[in-house]
Protein backbone atom coordinates (compact mmCIF):
# COMPACT_ATOMS: atom_id res chain seq x y z
CA UNK A 1 0.00 0.00 0.00
CA UNK A 2 1.25 3.20 -0.64
CA UNK A 3 1.88 6.09 1.81
CA UNK A 4 1.18 9.67 1.47
CA UNK A 5 4.68 10.58 1.10
CA UNK A 6 4.61 7.92 -2.06
CA UNK A 7 1.49 9.27 -3.37
CA UNK A 8 3.11 12.97 -3.02
CA UNK A 9 6.15 12.16 -4.82
CA UNK A 10 3.95 10.22 -7.96
CA UNK A 11 2.20 13.69 -8.26
CA UNK A 12 5.53 15.57 -8.44
CA UNK A 13 6.89 13.58 -10.39
CA UNK A 14 4.25 13.51 -12.72
CA UNK A 15 4.09 17.36 -13.31
CA UNK A 16 7.97 17.64 -13.45
CA UNK A 17 7.33 15.08 -16.52
CA UNK A 18 5.13 17.42 -17.93
CA UNK A 19 7.30 20.30 -17.52
CA UNK A 20 10.06 19.05 -18.65
CA UNK A 21 8.19 17.03 -21.87
CA UNK A 22 7.51 20.35 -23.21
CA UNK A 23 10.54 21.99 -22.34
CA UNK A 24 8.74 24.63 -19.69
CA UNK A 25 11.44 26.27 -16.83
CA UNK A 26 9.56 27.34 -13.31
CA UNK A 27 9.87 31.12 -14.73
CA UNK A 28 7.82 30.27 -17.74
CA UNK A 29 5.59 28.10 -15.82
CA UNK A 30 4.83 31.06 -13.47
CA UNK A 31 4.16 33.23 -17.02
CA UNK A 32 1.99 30.24 -17.87
CA UNK A 33 0.07 30.77 -14.86
CA UNK A 34 -0.12 34.41 -14.96
CA UNK A 35 -1.76 33.98 -18.31
CA UNK A 36 -4.60 32.19 -16.67
CA UNK A 37 -4.91 34.40 -14.29
CA UNK A 38 -3.07 32.59 -11.42
CA UNK A 39 -0.24 34.67 -9.35
CA UNK A 40 2.46 32.37 -8.02
CA UNK A 41 6.42 33.31 -7.58
CA UNK A 42 8.86 31.47 -9.19
CA UNK A 43 10.75 30.12 -6.05
CA UNK A 44 6.62 29.08 -4.49
CA UNK A 45 6.60 27.06 -7.63
CA UNK A 46 10.11 25.66 -6.78
CA UNK A 47 9.43 25.07 -3.59
CA UNK A 48 5.40 23.31 -4.20
CA UNK A 49 7.46 20.74 -6.49
CA UNK A 50 10.07 20.26 -4.48
CA UNK A 51 7.77 18.96 -1.28
CA UNK A 52 5.45 17.64 -3.73
CA UNK A 53 2.76 19.19 -1.35
CA UNK A 54 0.19 21.01 -3.52
CA UNK A 55 -3.50 21.27 -3.93
CA UNK A 56 -5.32 19.02 -7.04
CA UNK A 57 -5.94 22.95 -8.17
CA UNK A 58 -2.88 23.90 -8.56
CA UNK A 59 -1.61 20.76 -10.65
CA UNK A 60 -4.90 21.44 -12.69
CA UNK A 61 -4.06 24.86 -12.85
CA UNK A 62 -0.18 24.10 -14.05
CA UNK A 63 -1.88 21.13 -16.31
CA UNK A 64 -3.63 23.43 -18.29
CA UNK A 65 -1.41 26.90 -18.55
CA UNK A 66 1.14 23.95 -20.23
CA UNK A 67 -1.49 22.98 -22.62
CA UNK A 68 -1.99 19.18 -21.32
CA UNK A 69 -5.27 17.91 -22.69
CA UNK A 70 -4.68 14.11 -20.98
CA UNK A 71 -2.56 12.43 -18.84
CA UNK A 72 -1.37 8.84 -18.42
CA UNK A 73 -0.95 7.84 -15.04
CA UNK A 74 0.37 4.57 -15.34
CA UNK A 75 2.68 2.98 -18.40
Amino acid sequence: MKTQADWETQVKNLLKAELKKRGVTYAQLVDKLAAIGVSESEPNVRNKLARGKFTAVFLFQCLEAIGTNSLRLSD
